[in-house]
């Protein structure tokens, strides 16, 4: 069954190097279909959080020393980010452990449409 996908932002100066590390357009993005989002960035981070499991979606802000790609920082938030524009927080009601030793309750995603993502979503949960 297909949802509805969104692609993820990743701007020209730094696809390059997210390729490298191997994230393309085509297999960067988040998908809401049925019950569950899918989130995919590249080939280092495949995830399905269930709809009943997110508190909230909103737009944000990602500062630049943050970083760009696969962020793990201090704190609740994990970064899946091409671009510093398009910033979306999905706050999770439960703790995320990512990769097996992180624990994050909030993803952040840069988007190419933010405000049509956190509306289908918002809407369903």
């Amino acid at each position: 069954m297909s949802g509805t996908r969104f692609a993820m932002r990743l701007d020209p100066v730094w696809r390059p190097v997210l390729l490298l590390l191997g994230a393309r357009q085509s297999n960067s993005y988040l998908e809401i279909s049925g019950e569950s989002l899918a989130v995919r960035f590249g080939y280092f981070y495949q995830n399905t959080l269930r709809l009943e499991d997110i508190e909230s979606v909103e737009e944000s802000e990602w500062a630049w020393w943050r970083g760009i790609g696969w962020r793990i920082g201090f704190g609740e938030r994990f970064g899946l980010t091409g671009s510093y524009d398009g910033i979306v927080d999905i706050r999770l009601k439960e703790t995320l452990r990512v990769w097996g030793f992180a624990n994050h309750t909030c993803i952040t995603v840069s988007l190419e449409d933010p405000k049509t993502f956190v509306a289908a979503l918002s809407g369903l949960i």
